[in-house]
């Protein structure tokens, strides 16, 4: 059930207001050699056609025939689709263009605040095939890109979180699957931001949009915040994809309101603990968000009190066009619409306020390593309740090895875990993370220096 905003509900004079939430899949430089791009429009339209930047040009003036897809291809390899960002000096560019306070008060919002950026980072980790859009490879790169970026220009509003691409069974970076839970993978991410970033998300983009049951059931236990709806009515994007290839949302709601889904079904509306936004593409080749959908969170904001307007897109594109292209499709909507006011935020943010909560109070994790004859004991209380059934446990060897583990069951609020010849003996860890959400968002990892006995604690989204 819905709690769909908690700043006033006095009837006429309660304030309506659009949380404006830009979640950019943030995944760090992209090449794309001019074979690559032919190999693309090969795939997809089924063709043969030799690279060159001639046959291209022809492409973009639709001389060659697609039997009928012309029109798509003149979209999909468009100038400026075709434009990507090949290495960080090409993208702190752009980065610096449109963070700077001019651009981002071109158009402020109803409270004179600019625009904010949520960058849903990337790790290109975990793989072994082909790398022919020379991406940045290893954990943490991306991410660490924008944090110190962000640092360095003190942009305080805008917020890092967590974009996963599930891997292909070929294991190359430009290639993309659907399954979240056949590697280790996902988990060797999440332990290495616990342990060596003293970070764990609280909101998360899915890559491609695809989410499938093994990531509704990962996200359940512990991101309680997630922008993966893009439900809409699309085009066809080409021969070579079928809706039900990458994200499939063709069921679930249509709404700027946020649901729980259903236990197996994560597009219907249910009882599960997380919520699930709708976040539509600024520009992609399947849809554009359109003035239409940013008419309907105005209109869902006037009836419900307050809505989120989500969409997405990448930083390997030239953002600048996008920004001014939604802030046009915003004002318009504002100026029809004189009585609900809009707010940039940040995709926590939004979310606590179309739910009408806070930050709630810090979880207040305890922790002590207990030695026994037999073997040593992981106790963790949390003084307040959790997101999710566990917290997430993550172990480091002195070998340097990175594993998640669950934790055994004691009471209400209470786990633990045994270092055991039956798991590992204690001695041979270096450093233990736990790390949780609430209920709003409010994150708290905790890390522990095995051999020098210390503690320390790190509460983020406050």
């Amino acid at each position: 059930m819905f709690i769909h905003c908690g700043i006033s509900m006095g009837g006429a004079s309660m304030e309506r207001l659009v949380y404006i939430v830009h979640a950019i899949d943030t995944e760090g430089p992209l090449y794309e050699s001019i074979e690559a791009t032919f190999e693309r429009l090969n795939t997809i339209f089924g063709c043969d056609l030799g690279p060159s930047y001639e046959n291209l040009e022809k492409i973009r003036n639709k001389q060659i025939d697609l039997n009928g897809n012309e029109e798509s291809a003149k979209d999909i390899f468009s100038k400026e689709r075709g434009h990507c960002h090949a290495t960080w000096d090409q993208i702190d560019e752009m980065l610096d263009v449109i963070t700077s306070d001019d651009f981002r008060c071109g158009v402020k919002d109803s409270f004179g605040g600019g625009w904010v950026y949520n960058w849903f980072c990337l790790d290109h980790a975990g793989i072994s095939g082909l790398n022919p859009r020379r991406r940045d490879m290893g954990y943490h790169n991306v991410q660490d890109h924008y944090r110190d970026y962000v640092q360095r220009k003190k942009d305080g509003r805008d917020l890092i979180q967590w974009h996963y691409h599930a891997l292909s069974i070929t294991n190359d970076a430009h290639r993309a699957g659907s399954t979240y839970l056949n590697s280790d993978h996902i988990y060797n991410i999440l332990t290495r931001k616990i342990i060596d970033r003293n970070w764990f998300p609280a909101s998360f983009r899915p890559g491609h949009h695809t989410e499938r049951p093994d990531a509704h059931f990962f996200l359940e236990q512990w991101i309680p915040f997630d922008y993966g709806n893009d439900s809409a009515d699309r085009k066809k994007s080409g021969p070579d994809i079928s809706q039900a290839r990458y994200g499939d949302w063709r069921r679930a709601p249509r709404s700027w309101i946020p649901y729980h889904p259903a236990h197996d079904d994560y597009q219907a509306v249910g009882n599960c603990r997380r919520y699930i936004a709708r976040c539509l593409p600024i520009d992609e080749r399947s849809y554009q968000i359109s003035q239409k959908d940013v008419m309907q969170a105005f209109d869902e904001a006037e009836k419900k009190g307050a809505a989120i307007l989500s969409f997405t897109g990448h930083d390997f594109r030239d953002m600048k066009p996008g920004v001014e292209s939604m802030r046009q499709l915003i004002r318009k909507c504002s100026e029809q619409n004189k009585g609900i006011k809009y707010k940039y935020a940040n995709a926590i943010e939004a979310m606590r306020g179309v739910l009408g909560v806070d930050a709630g109070d810090e979880i207040g994790f305890n922790v002590q390593i207990k030695k026994f004859k037999t073997h040593s004991r992981l106790m963790v209380e949390s003084g307040n309740n959790i997101f999710g059934p566990q917290p997430f446990l993550a172990l480091k060897t002195k070998g340097n090895g990175y594993y998640w583990q669950n934790f055994d069951f004691e009471g209400h609020n209470t786990w633990s875990y045994s270092f055991d010849s039956g798991n590992i003996w204690i001695d041979q860890i270096s450093n233990i993370g736990i790390a949780a959400n609430n209920n709003s968002g409010l994150t708290e990892v905790v890390n522990i220096d095995v051999d020098n006995k210390q503690h320390k604690k790190y509460v983020l989204n406050r």
